[in-house]
């Protein structure tokens, strides 16, 4: 009896969890209009546990997306701006001297929030850059020899402009690798932009202009417990060869079609096979199924590998990207 009683405690709380998601989901659709795709990825990656790079031009809500999601969730959030003159410091914090009691005394920096929005993360060198690795793969940050750990969940959504790129600093590979996706986003079209205008119109004479309270709040408890539960989806066996076959064919795509010889300096690495399973996990989750196919393995595919390819110079002179070889493999690669 009390194991049939675990059983329907555990069923409930699988239904809250999905529906306080899904829940989330629709909200966020109301008020990023156009942009779902970002929507559904940014929900992804705060089920798998991962970090979120965001690309596409000013003015595509980018922002706006994560402190909405932030909003609807038990936690804070802190946008950081990232500008030339930025210190590592300024993002994990430092030692402060206290004269009155001659210690030094940890101050953190703002790292230390559930959701981070490193905003233009081009724009900082490579040792600010560098000071989100520990952070992004390990939830945690050194200072003067002493490890803090960041608060549950943590999510950090980068975004870069791919428009301007003086004073900019390109991100060194090692570092987009500690991205779960890597997602770009375009304008939306005619029907989303007039939803969009009489939004803000309707935001601009609401409370002068002060943003309501979100309609709903998700617990950090139903986050985790969402995560428990993606981790624990059926893959059958058939898929997991899957996935490692579309990993294995980023390292050797001649394999599978022998024009393709040479047009890859560097496949993906093992950490795209973690990757794209969870990815796939979570995007079955959040359509309501209780497994995954192979068809939620191709809906990730591109978000999860764009980032984690490096191309031939002989690719690039023949006018190949990393989304039509990407393409091409996942045309190739039969379904086990």
């Amino acid at each position: 009896m009390h194991t049939r009683s675990a059983v329907a405690a555990e069923a409930v709380a699988s239904n809250a969890n999905h529906l306080a998601l899904r829940n989330l989901r629709q909200h966020l659709q109301t008020r990023i209009l156009g942009q779902d795709h970002l929507v559904d990825s940014l929900l992804i990656a705060l089920l798998a546990d991962g970090h979120l790079m965001v690309e596409g031009a000013p003015g595509l809500a980018k922002t706006t997306a994560i402190k909405e999601l932030a909003a609807a969730l038990q936690g804070d959030f802190q946008r950081l701006q990232f500008t030339p003159d930025l210190l590592p410091g300024d993002l994990t914090g430092t030692d402060v001297y206290r004269p009155a009691t001659g210690e030094f005394v940890f101050q953190p920096g703002p790292l230390f929030h559930n959701l981070v929005l490193a905003d233009e993360i081009n724009r900082a060198p490579a040792k600010v850059q560098s000071a989100l690795l520990e952070a992004m793969a390990e939830h945690q940050v050194t200072v003067g020899g002493n490890t803090y750990a960041l608060p549950q969940p943590f999510m950090v959504m980068a975004t870069q402009n791919p428009i301007e790129q003086e004073g900019t600093y390109p991100l060194p590979e090692a570092q987009l690798d500690r991205f779960l996706l890597y997602v770009r986003i375009g304008h939306p079209d005619a029907a989303a932009d007039r939803a969009i205008l009489r939004l803000a119109r309707t935001q601009a004479t609401t409370a002068m202009g002060v943003p309501a309270a979100p309609a709903l709040q998700v617990s950090t408890e139903q986050v985790l417990g969402a995560r428990g539960e993606v981790l624990a989806m059926y893959v059958a066996a058939a898929v997991e060869e899957y996935i490692v076959q579309l990993v294995l064919a980023t390292r050797d795509p001649a394999r599978f079609d022998k024009a393709l010889a040479g047009r890859i300096r560097f496949g993906a690495s093992p950490r795209a096979t973690i990757a794209l399973d969870r990815c796939a996990r979570a995007h079955a989750w959040l359509l309501g199924k209780d497994y995954v196919a192979p068809e939620d393995v191709q809906a990730v595919a591109h978000d999860v590998l764009r980032h984690r390819l490096l191309l031939s110079f002989e690719a690039e002179a023949d006018g190949m990207t990393p989304e039509s070889l990407l393409d091409d493999l996942l045309r190739l690669v039969p379904v086990a």
